[in-house]
């Protein structure tokens, strides 16, 4: 008896220990129990997924279709086919669409300025296809263009049915594909210009003025956030999508499926939250500093600098040693003449044994090639 009552105290001593500590575990773990149905937080620098929640799950996502609405008309801006100042002549169909909008009127002008602030302000669902309709003739044929884009940026997971994130059976997408199209839209100057007020209004051709608060609240709550897009619909709960910086760290978090307005702001700071205060951005290449110096053969300056055409951040997590490698391909000397942006060679990024990215090397500089009176000065001076 003694000696079962002994075991007996040890099995319980070791089952409250194994117990509290898988405690520790769980309360560690559950400051990241998301309730949303899909989330994802992704290193905007990277592309390497911080953390996932059913991030290709295929989802209905609302008002988020929008994102590709835009990145096609930034595009579009880009490629010099449109300007913000272009006047766009209204439809009695994009006018005449439900949901969110901005009341435009039928058979006016608007400036494509206007109209894409109301969409990413406002999330406007007629502005949304007034644009298509400009950018495309109607909106079937733009949707067919935001699928077509899709497929070029691998969202494997996303089918678009129209612009504006209206409910469609056939319309789906997922977390991860959110956050791409997302840091697509986020490397334009135009956008964040836009997703950055918090409230602003459109002036109609007749005089009448539309108020635009942003739908993502985050914008004014949340230090570090300057960009996102939300969706709301009862198929597709709340969802949003959004992008925050701090200390050159940029971050998306996405979430879809959540059970109210509020939990999808709350849940997408968590997200961020997680991510600034457990990793941190290391510079892999700066494009402003030398990465090596090599001799010039046959030129009027005896060595130049070799500079990476592009520059490249990672995420890493805190404590962590880095697992990104660098290393170079270049010729032993650069033959003369030079000129600025000339390439020499090439910089190797891998990760864990597999190459993730190569940059080019290039030089900053002009340099000219010995003529025959400079190498016969040159053999004066050393005699």
């Amino acid at each position: 008896m003694k000696r079962f009552f002994i075991f007996c105290m040890m099995f319980v001593i070791l089952a409250t220990t194994f117990c509290g500590s898988t405690v520790i575990f769980a309360n560690a773990e559950g400051e990241l129990d998301l309730t949303s149905k899909s989330a994802c937080l992704v290193d905007y620098a990277s592309g390497e997924v911080l953390f996932e929640k059913n991030s290709q799950d295929h989802l209905p996502i609302a008002s988020m279709v929008k994102m590709m609405t835009i990145l096609l008309t930034l595009e579009e801006i880009e490629n010099g086919n449109l300007t913000e100042e272009t006047m766009i002549t209204t439809s009695e169909n994009a006018s005449g669409m439900g949901g969110s909008q901005v009341f435009i009127d039928p058979y006016v002008e608007y400036s494509a300025g206007d109209l894409l602030k109301s969409v990413i302000i406002a999330s406007a669902n007629d502005a949304s296809v007034a644009l298509a309709e400009h950018i495309s003739g109607d909106e079937k044929t733009f949707v067919s263009k935001m699928n077509e884009r899709a497929s070029e940026l691998g969202m494997d997971n996303t089918h678009y049915a129209n612009c504006t994130g209206l409910p469609a059976p056939e319309q789906y997408s997922c977390a991860k594909d959110c956050a791409v199209v997302l840091k697509k839209v986020t490397e334009f100057d135009i956008y964040h210009k836009y997703s950055t007020i918090w409230m602003d209004e459109i002036v109609h051709p007749s005089g009448r003025k539309t108020g635009l608060v942003n739908t993502n609240r985050l914008i004014k709550y949340y230090d570090g956030c300057d960009g996102g897009k939300t969706g709301s619909t009862n198929e597709a709960g709340c969802c949003l999508s959004a992008s925050a910086m701090r200390n050159g760290m940029r971050l998306i978090s996405v979430i879809i499926g959540a059970g109210n307005s509020q939990t999808r702001f709350n849940e997408c700071s968590k997200l961020f939250n997680y991510g600034f205060a457990n990793y941190t951005n290391e510079v892999i290449l700066d494009v402003s500093k030398s990465v090596m110096n090599l001799p010039v053969f046959k030129g009027k300056s005896e060595s130049v600098d070799l500079f990476a055409s592009e520059g490249f951040s990672a995420v890493v997590k805190k404590g962590d040693n880095s697992t990104y490698e660098l290393s170079f391909e270049n010729p032993d000397s650069v033959k003369a003449p030079t000129k600025v942006g000339d390439v020499v060679g090439k910089a190797i990024i891998s990760k864990d044994g597999n190459v993730i990215k190569q940059i080019d090397l290039i030089v900053k500089e002009n340099i000219e090639k010995l003529s025959l009176k400079d190498c016969i000065d040159k053999v004066i001076v050393s005699w």
